[in-house]
């Protein structure tokens, strides 16, 4: 699948949801062997996990700093305390499996619902321990920026990250192309470890836009950074992709909008696609669950390649 092809685009008749990952992934891959080392072995002990072949395993609630670095190029674009303050109640409510819409999720899939045990909360304190909001204000030259991490440099216009062992980045910005966010898997440098979302699809309130005024882009993107793939496998419709977890049904490619049960490809019939799934396309209201099998994914990546932040967390 071309890069071209992994992308959804913004038009005037489709306002569909864009994720710019699986590039980064690519480009990272191309270019950075070390990366590609880490994948692989990151990707050996999330199968482990996934077949429960792992000796130990995280079972308290953890508390993960977060940074959120705003960087804006109009005053619009540097949005509120209170906009940000809406995304991490949202983060709460996803990683806890205690959003109030997951009660939406069909029948056949109730018992695969899965808590992550993760809760997140802006940082108190910055690296040299000095007393923070959690928030850095950055103001720009750059009207737009994209999956390139230009964002993530002071010396290209953006906001140098704070440490990655210690925090979870982000970036919150005006992004291009219709591009609403895009994160590092881990396993790549930590400079530019995190991830970036575009403001209009970033919390509840303030300049967040329907469809994507949920919160759930940055719930998707840091599903991502914790190791979870694109539903559906990044195959170009073709039914063969993976996203390497067993109790998610194949299907054909991304859902966009807000779909009806059943919607079903690849075979997958009766039950269809998982689409309301964070790790889909879908419109922030239709999209409002995480599995077991994706859980295990994040545990064997807390309590491995991103063990140094856990630690940094705050056991609940």
């Amino acid at each position: 699948m071309s890069d071209a092809q992994s992308y959804l685009r913004v038009t005037s008749a489709d306002y569909s949801r864009w994720c710019g990952a699986m590039e980064v992934h690519r480009r990272l891959l191309d270019r950075n062997p070390d990366y590609a080392g880490n994948r692989a072995l990151i990707e050996n002990t999330a199968f482990a996990y996934e077949r429960q072949e792992r000796t130990t395993a995280r079972q308290s609630v953890i508390d993960i700093p977060v940074v959120v670095h705003v960087v804006y190029n109009t005053p619009q674009q540097n949005i509120s305390d209170a906009q940000i303050s809406s995304q991490i109640d949202v983060l709460n409510q996803d990683f806890r499996a205690k959003n109030p819409d997951i009660a939406g999720v069909p029948g056949v899939w109730r018992g695969l619902v899965a808590d992550p045990r993760i809760e997140f909360h802006l940082a108190r304190t910055d690296p040299l321990g000095r007393p923070t909001d959690g928030i850095t204000r950055t103001q720009t030259s750059n009207e737009d920026f994209g999956t390139d991490d230009l964002v993530k440099f002071t010396l290209s216009g953006g906001m140098d990250s704070w440490p990655a062992n210690s925090y979870l980045n982000i970036w919150v910005c005006q992004l291009q192309r219709g591009l609403l966010g895009y994160a590092q898997f881990p396993g790549g440098a930590a400079a530019t470890d995190g991830v970036v979302i575009t403001h209009t699809g970033f919390g509840t309130n303030g300049t967040a836009t329907a469809p994507f005024n949920g919160g759930r882009t940055s719930t998707h993107e840091i599903g991502h950074w914790l190791n979870l793939r694109h539903i559906w496998g990044d195959d170009d419709q073709g039914c063969s992709g993976s996203d390497f977890v067993a109790d998610t049904p194949n299907q054909a490619g991304p859902n966009l909008g807000s779909p009806t049960f059943p919607s079903v490809t690849c075979g997958n019939a009766p039950n269809g696609d998982m689409f309301m799934n964070y790790m889909d396309y879908t419109d922030d209201v239709a999209m409002f669950m995480f599995t077991q099998g994706q859980v295990a994914r994040m545990d064997a990546v807390l309590d491995n390649a991103r063990l140094s932040l856990m630690r940094q967390a705050v056991p609940v």
